[in-house]
């Protein structure tokens, strides 16, 4: 899904975004909203530090994500982008790799990963799959009838 937040991102193809849990372990997500926390740093909305950590500087007027994960800002006064640092995916058993190398994703700046099921067909689909199957149990149990009265009348 289209956001136009540059901060967003979604993967397309495989990987995992690594953050850094409270506890210290490392945590993985393809939620890919993110966002600077008061001291510039790349953060998860649940406020998780994304590794490796990356600082967007104060001032930033411009932020570009490339398909491979190198950040991009554009500082008030400057002409040239700054690079900031790279997006690192994992995938398990957890190899690490930037995105469109070895097999990973690519990143898209400015979307967000959504479900691939559409619930209301899938739920019309259980409904129907449920009807078919008070059907065919209806079937068995007339046809199971009809054999007991045959075998009990002949």
């Amino acid at each position: 899904m289209a956001t136009d937040n540059s901060l967003d991102m979604a993967i397309d193809g495989a990987g995992f975004f690594q953050v850094l849990m409270p506890d210290g372990q490392m945590g993985y997500t393809r939620n890919g909203t993110f966002s600077r926390n008061g001291e510039g740093t790349l953060t998860t909305s649940s406020g998780y530090v994304v590794q490796p950590e990356i600082q967007i500087p104060e001032g930033t007027n411009e932020i570009n994500v490339s398909s491979d994960g190198i950040i991009s800002v554009m500082l008030a006064g400057q002409q040239d982008p700054q690079e900031v640092g790279q997006i690192s995916l994992a995938n398990f058993v957890n190899p690490q790799g930037n995105p469109r190398s070895a097999g990973f994703g690519k990143l898209s700046q400015g979307f967000l990963e959504g479900s691939n099921v559409n619930v209301v067909q899938q739920l019309v689909s259980m409904i129907e799959t449920q009807r078919a199957y008070e059907v065919s149990s209806k079937s068995i149990s007339a046809v199971d009838e009809m054999m007991r009265f045959l075998s009990n009348n002949l």
